[in-house]
């Protein structure tokens, strides 16, 4: 569950729709999960401990009207992990415009290409390292 490790084969990892972790199956859960499998699996190459751990965490953009979006983030056990240091439960234009304006890039550019994985760096730094 959160070194997205095989429970039998220590050499196989899991990411996305085909690992059992207990979350949504998202784009944003393939994007932070790859990082835990990436640095995880590094970690098993060189014959250390698995360090790196996935805290669940997977988004749900919900459109609630015209040009506004509500930008549900949580992880396991349904804690909340939001991004950004206002309340994102509140329908906004600005979450409407990352949905539709800078998601996508990041899946197509950062997300594919291995660059991308998922938005912790910066929810620690937007929350001043509490998150």
């Amino acid at each position: 569950k959160h070194t997205l490790q095989h429970n039998k084969y220590k050499n196989v990892f899991a990411i996305g729709d085909c690992n059992s972790a207990p979350t949504g199956k998202t784009a944003a859960k393939v994007a932070a999960e790859s990082g835990v499998v990436y640095s995880n699996l590094r970690s098993l190459l060189r014959g250390r401990p698995l360090k790196r751990r996935y805290d669940g965490y997977t988004s749900c953009p919900l459109t609630v009207g015209n040009d506004k979006l509500v930008l549900a983030e949580f992880g396991y056990d349904g804690a909340i992990l939001e991004t950004f240091p206002f309340n994102q439960a509140k329908p906004l234009w600005l979450t409407y415009f990352l949905k539709k304006e800078v998601m996508p890039p990041l899946y197509w550019h950062g997300l594919i290409r291995g660059i991308w994985q998922g938005p912790g760096t910066f929810r620690k730094i937007s929350h001043l390292g509490a998150a």
